[in-house]
C-alpha cells in the first residue's frame, strides 16, 4: 500500500488493517520457521506497511 492511500483510510480502517497485516506476518514467519514460505520478500513489504500506517497514525494523533 502507497502512503496517499494510507492516509485516506479513517482511524477505524487503519486499525483493522493493522490488525491484519501482523497476522499476517505471524503466517509469514511461521511459513519461513516450517520451509513452505514461497516469496520471502513478502516479510519484508509487510513490515515497511506496518511502519507506514503506524506513521500515519502518530500524524493524525499529533493534528
Amino acid at each position: 500500500m502507497k502512503v496517499n492511500e494510507i492516509r485516506d483510510l479513517s482511524a477505524e480502517e487503519l486499525n483493522q488493517k493493522l490488525a491484519s497485516l501482523k497476522e499476517e506476518l505471524f503466517n509469514l514467519r511461521f511459513q519461513l520457521a516450517t520451509g513452505q514460505l514461497d516469496n520471502p520478500m513478502r516479510i519484508k513489504e509487510v513490515k515497511k506497511t506496518i511502519a507506514r500506517i503506524k506513521t500515519v497514525q502518530t500524524e493524525q494523533a499529533k493534528a
